[in-house]
């Protein structure tokens, strides 16, 4: 009962995150005199967290099969977003084409899961520091030209 209190229940034996308890998080801005510390914390508005994870699904979209397709948007996205590419690694499924991968950045990563049949796109941009994950949404529009886009944000890491 009191781990439901921190926001964790059990599920069929797992752990599970609960975000109602997260939503009641009240955050902490970093201690002054700590201002200079090199761990690439952002405070915005009095927060400080980790970074920003963008949830992004691109639905009825164009070119999901398209390995180079796929590989070419990662890259323009964490160059707009001014992050830095560490290593991208895809892999495309002989069945139904779908392509899923992720590319490593220095500041944490994007990942792609598709399934071109359904014309379904599920990107995860996570970016701490300088970096600015919501750079990358214009980005993957242009590149697979969806018809809706439903996007979530959650702050990480907040202290």
């Amino acid at each position: 009962m009191a781990r439901l209190e921190l926001g964790v229940a059990a599920i069929n034996g797992a752990e599970a995150f609960d975000a109602r308890a997260s939503a009641r998080t009240v955050p902490v801005p970093i201690p002054e005199g700590d201002e200079e510390r090199t761990d690439h914390f952002i405070t915005q508005n009095g927060v400080t967290f980790a970074g920003s994870h963008l949830i992004v699904d691109l639905w009825e979209a164009e070119g999901l099969d398209d390995r180079d397709r796929i590989e070419q948007a990662l890259i323009d996205a964490v160059e707009a977003s001014g992050a830095t590419l560490l290593h991208i690694h895809l892999h495309k499924f002989t069945l139904g084409g779908g392509v899923s991968g992720v590319a490593v950045l220095a500041e944490s990563h994007i990942s792609v899961h598709t399934w071109p049949e359904r014309g379904y796109a599920a990107f995860d941009i996570f970016m701490c520091g300088s970096a600015q994950p919501r750079r990358a949404l214009p980005v993957l529009k242009a590149a697979f030209a969806p018809k809706r886009v439903v996007l979530g944000e959650h702050k990480r890491g907040v202290l």
